[in-house]
């Protein structure tokens, strides 16, 4: 349970530094942060599956979530600049 909190915490954290570094991906602190929760979620997860024993402990979770939250930060920037065009 607390593997998948620092996920989270961890997805919500790349999440906005994405937005902060990627200023056209930028969706503001809220957005950032919840496509962040989810990406870390979902990426801390498929992290863990793929690495097997390779990352684990906090780093890996870390390294998951922030991966994670970042990418679908970049999904739904891509996407909602796609469609305001």
């Amino acid at each position: 349970m607390e593997g998948l909190l620092v996920n989270l915490l961890a997805g919500a954290a790349g999440g906005n530094a994405a937005g902060f570094s990627l200023k056209n991906l930028d969706q503001g602190v809220i957005v950032n942060s919840i496509a962040g929760i989810v990406g870390g979620g979902v990426g801390g997860q498929i992290l863990s599956m793929i690495a097997g024993g390779g990352l684990e402990g906090i780093v890996g979770q870390i390294a998951g979530g922030g991966v994670g939250g970042a990418g679908v930060l970049a999904i739904v920037g891509i996407v909602k600049n796609a469609l305001a065009k």
